[in-house]
């Protein structure tokens, strides 16, 4: 067996992690102690994919944006002793609300999914 992923593969990965990325988002910044900015968090999640690129730094922007439009986030701008100053996230009530809620939903359609791919009890479908 082969860890290379196809062409369809990779659109499913692709998809899949369109689909997740808010949710992962939403749930590092909620177990963070301080506010974090985009690069920090990329970072983290760059170190725990296990080989699965979850989501690329540029998409990161986007859907931090997004997020903050939602009021699930909020952000500060700081400056930044060695660049250009830093966008720092952090959670919101909201967004804590939030992440409870679409976890139960991630683990709900998860399990669902995994019964389907190990037969769910069943040998056969129809």
């Amino acid at each position: 067996m082969t860890d290379e992923i196809t062409e369809s593969g990779k659109k499913l990965q692709k998809e899949l992690n369109s689909g997740t990325s808010a949710l992962v988002l939403l749930s590092v910044l909620a177990r963070s102690r301080e506010p974090m900015y985009g690069y920090q968090i990329a970072k983290l999640i760059d170190s725990r994919d296990r080989g699965i690129p979850m989501m690329k730094q540029g998409a990161l922007y986007p859907v931090l944006s997004s997020l903050e439009a939602g009021g699930l986030l909020e952000s500060t701008v700081d400056p930044s002793v060695s660049g250009p100053p830093r966008r720092y996230y952090h959670i919101t009530p909201l967004g804590r609300r939030t992440l409870t809620e679409w976890g139960g939903i991630w683990r709900r359609t998860k399990n669902f999914v995994d019964g389907i791919l190990e037969g769910g009890g069943h040998d056969r479908i129809g």
